[in-house]
């Protein structure tokens, strides 16, 4: 037990580490994220050490139940892809494009019109793609309009991690939580959509107070269009995201589990633009673009946290945490927990941990447990840039696009959104359960 907890916490360490301090090196002019690297090597030496059993590794690996790592990750790249794909049509730049537009030279309409805009991106596709998506959009018209950036770009990353709760494919700690208690998409969804409504206005009340004095200054106009190139490629895409939530929504009455949804409906829309570019004989760069912006570097992330959680509980260290957080007040223990150790070891190895810690408890305080836990994931990303993988590209973002935002800035402004926020949604919750 004491060797498996020293070679865990050493990953854990390193990877917060090398967040904070050497997040990437370059290789023959290639950057590579160094996270996932400092993760499979924890992983590997578990593995030869026989501390995480390479038998039941491989059952988990190929079982075949809706908790199995394999389809989980299969679920979120399709729906991952199929979001990307929109962005290349460009969906998601075109209405940020309406968005400044409306605002009308106020910078208070932009804030709210980009806030909602944010929220309802998120909740139909993914939050991370919203972000990667939106950021950049977000620094170049400040820069051009002279006007601070930070208000915007703190509230789209915000929302982007709180309206992300709404559905089980918002996040994949969502689906990984959710699919680990046998919940399906609708009975999802009609727990979370309270707390995620409330948590969200809650949230823009506490930003606009935050930043309404740097909001009074008018935008100076400047001229920003978009035109789609192929409207019938976005159509498409829209009706197949539309086909798939609704096959989503009714997977548990059909008896079909919801990645092969997911994979049927990204496997259509990569068929639809073969035939149509193969027909129409024009360019490949949706296509390739789209491929290419995959999050690749989740998959040995996600595996590696995945064997080091199958040794802690194969230790029985899970057990032990369970005895501490399995209470009459679980629903506050897990969520505020998740909330604080997500900013310790990140909310995918944080949502892997925690899913078979509950077991113990009664079902409504499973439950309670499990939806709680799901809420400290999502709101832990902007607590700090160690939270989530969000965090970490929108910090190399705002890098990028060289906007100031240091990591005691990423605290001062999470802390003040995060703790008021998440205590609102576990209220809610506390009442729709």
């Amino acid at each position: 037990m004491i060797a498996t907890l020293v070679i865990a916490l050493s990953t854990f360490i390193l990877l917060i580490a090398s967040i904070l301090f050497f997040p990437s090196i370059k290789i023959k002019g290639i950057k590579i994220d160094l996270y996932w690297i400092i993760s499979l090597i924890g992983a590997i030496i578990l593995l030869c050490s026989s501390l995480s059993p390479i038998n039941e590794v491989y059952n988990q690996l190929t079982s075949s139940s809706a908790i199995n790592p394999l389809k989980i990750l299969v679920l979120f790249f399709s729906m991952t892809l199929i979001s990307v794909f929109l962005d290349e049509f460009g969906l998601f730049r075109y209405l940020a494009v309406i968005a400044s537009k409306k605002a009308k030279g106020s910078q208070y309409s932009l804030f709210f019109i980009l806030y909602f805009l944010t929220a309802i991106l998120t909740i139909f596709t993914s939050n991370d793609v919203v972000i990667l998506t939106l950021t950049p959009f977000i620094c170049f018209f400040c820069k051009n309009s002279k006007i601070n950036p930070l208000p915007y770009l703190i509230a789209e990353f915000v929302a982007a991690n709180t309206w992300s709760t709404m559905f089980i494919i918002g996040n994949p700690t969502n689906i990984y939580l959710a699919t680990s208690a046998g919940i399906t998409f609708i009975s999802y969804f009609k727990v979370m959509i309270v707390p995620t409504i409330v948590g969200g206005l809650v949230e823009l009340a506490i930003l606009f107070l935050l930043f309404r004095k740097k909001l009074k200054d008018p935008i100076i106009a400047t001229e920003t269009t978009y035109v789609i190139e192929s409207k019938i490629d976005l159509i498409v895409g829209l009706l197949i995201l539309g086909v798939c939530l609704v096959f989503l929504v009714i997977s548990s009455y059909i008896n079909v589990e919801m990645w092969l949804v997911s994979c049927i409906s990204a496997g259509a829309l990569i068929l639809f633009t073969l035939i149509t570019r193969i027909v129409t004989k024009r360019h490949w760069n949706y296509m390739s673009d789209s491929f290419k912006r995959l999050p690749y570097q989740l998959i040995p992330f996600f595996l590696s946290m995945f064997v080091i959680v199958v040794a802690l509980n194969y230790q029985g260290i899970s057990e032990k945490i369970g005895l501490v957080l399995n209470n009459d007040n679980a629903l506050w223990a897990y969520g505020y927990s998740s909330l604080f150790v997500c900013n310790l070891i990140n909310n995918i190895p944080m949502s892997i941990l925690y899913a078979n810690i509950p077991n113990g408890l009664s079902s409504i305080e499973y439950y309670r447990a499990i939806y709680a836990t799901i809420i400290g994931s999502n709101i832990g990303a902007f607590l700090t840039p160690i939270g989530a993988l969000a965090g970490i590209m929108f910090s190399g973002l705002l890098h990028k696009y060289e906007v100031k935002f240091s990591f005691l800035d990423f605290i001062k402004y999470g802390a003040i959104i995060a703790l008021p926020t998440i205590s609102i949604e576990l209220l809610m919750l506390f009442v729709m359960i």
